[in-house]
């Protein structure tokens, strides 16, 4: 077996796979399935104090779509390369109780190797930062602070915020940090024109690893009843993302430093895609849709699948963490190919 530990900061992971927060991680029964997967980290499903945030998990609405933007049945047996398009909210425990489930499953998730992480989304900063008190002071080993939600534009006021502006990143993770000496991991949105940007503002903040880059809003027609499907516009997310996070990661690499610790989120569906991120400079993946799609066994077999590709090159996780991105060139510094082009025009009468 590779070597497949990761080091996030002062955290040592047993693999970069992470089972990221979503409807699947909302249950102690989910949560325990997915330290069964053999995980290196849960994240829980995210909360806050919103009634607005809360009251949206009943106007919740899912498709998965095929290669043609076709709905597909929910049957956990679909394709990797299926596409979520859904519309979500947020878990409707009060904050407490949650809090205290989720910190005896983090117990269970300590004897197996594992962590459980608790997940608070943005809405009001000042109960944000008293959230992350009080989680510390119940014994909590990692805090993720999701600021980059995609549904944040669309959810009634209040409930979720979407920061965008790396001064507003500045002042939130500042205030965070004075709040709380946990691990502190920010999750960001790749909803800017610079998420490289947002990243060194987290990071320079006090932030102790940053994830990027979420799912992206979008709208898609229903060609049957020629409304829109769900209603509304509706977070996406698939493999076809793999690309854009891979480059959002890389260059975060550059501006924040090789050794500060970044996570991917969106669009790895398989072992071999988190190696695609590690490649890219991620020291661990966050993988949600997969799982809702196939189940809690896509993480065993993403686990399974790293490693028989570390295997394959005699290598450790650590040994290929930026090992692509650390390359990477702009066109600038590409040698010219003169003519090279006309081999990939059509001739005229194809």
């Amino acid at each position: 077996m590779a070597n497949l530990q990761t080091t996030i900061g002062s955290i040592t992971l047993k693999n970069p796979v992470i089972c990221g927060s979503g409807e699947h991680t909302m249950s102690a029964e989910g949560i325990r399935a997915a330290i069964a997967s053999g995980a290196g980290a849960v994240v829980a499903k995210s909360t806050n104090e919103s009634a607005a945030a809360k009251s949206q998990l009943d106007k919740t609405d899912y498709r998965l779509l095929d290669e043609n933007w076709q709905a597909v049945p929910w049957d956990f047996n679909v394709p990797r390369d299926a596409t979520v398009f859904c519309r979500s909210g947020l878990i409707q425990q009060d904050f407490e109780p949650w809090m205290a489930q989720l910190l005896a499953l983090d117990r269970e998730a300590a004897a197996a190797g594992s962590y459980v992480i608790p997940s608070l989304i943005l809405s009001g900063l000042d109960q944000c930062v008293a959230y992350a008190q009080q989680i510390e002071k119940m014994g909590f080993r990692i805090l993720e602070v999701n600021i980059g939600a995609p549904h944040g534009d669309e959810a009634a006021k209040g409930a979720i915020i979407l920061e965008r502006d790396a001064g507003r990143i500045t002042t939130i993770v500042s205030r965070l940090r004075a709040a709380t000496k946990l691990p502190l991991w920010i999750k960001l949105t790749g909803q800017s024109e610079d998420p490289a940007a947002l990243a060194v503002a987290a990071k320079d903040a006090g932030a102790d690893a940053v994830v990027l880059m979420g799912r992206f809003m979008g709208f898609m027609p229903d060609l049957e009843t020629q409304a829109p499907l769900l209603n509304t516009s509706a977070a996406i997310g698939g493999g076809w993302a793999l690309p854009l996070t891979a480059r959002c990661i890389a260059l975060a690499r550059k501006r924040v430093g090789r050794s500060y610790p970044l996570l991917a989120t969106n669009g790895a569906r398989s072992g071999l895609d988190v190696a695609r991120f590690l490649l890219s400079g991620a020291a661990a993946t966050e993988m949600a849709s997969l799982v809702l799609m196939r189940g809690y066994r896509a993480l065993t077999e993403a686990i399974a699948e790293l490693d028989a590709y570390l295997d394959g090159c005699g290598k450790s996780a650590a040994d290929i963490t930026g090992t692509a991105a650390d390359s990477l060139q702009t066109y600038g510094q590409q040698a010219d190919r003169p003519g090279i082009w006309r081999d990939f025009v059509p001739p005229v009468n194809v």
